[in-house]
């Protein structure tokens, strides 16, 4: 039986289900079609994270944010040096504050 997929999937997939005799097809995403599904695999993989918070899941979303920065000239370093720039001006979020009302918040 044949299962229709046409998502976006880790570069090694296809490789791994010949080497079990299985048959797959599959073709190379255009830009455009490439950007899409990353969009749509980062919605999925932080699904599931949400569903199951572990080390795994954490690490999938990563690698997903990580092609799409590559895909707009980035490295996950830059990611990496902009999260931690932001954190030191405006602070992450391990102290747990709510924020319940304020006067107008500029931005």
């Amino acid at each position: 039986m044949t299962v229709q997929f046409g998502k976006l999937v880790r570069d090694n997939i296809v490789e791994i289900i010949t080497a079990k005799g299985d048959a797959c097809s599959w073709h190379v995403a255009d830009e455009e079609e490439y950007n899409q599904l990353l969009r749509v695999k980062l919605g999925e993989e932080v699904a599931e994270a949400l569903v199951e918070p572990c080390l795994t899941e954490f690490a999938d979303v990563c690698e997903v944010i990580d092609a799409m920065a590559q895909a707009q000239g980035l490295t996950f370093d830059d990611v990496l040096k902009a999260k931690q720039e932001r954190a030191e001006k405006r602070g992450g979020f391990v102290k747990r504050i709510i924020l319940d009302t304020a006067d107008e918040v500029k931005k």
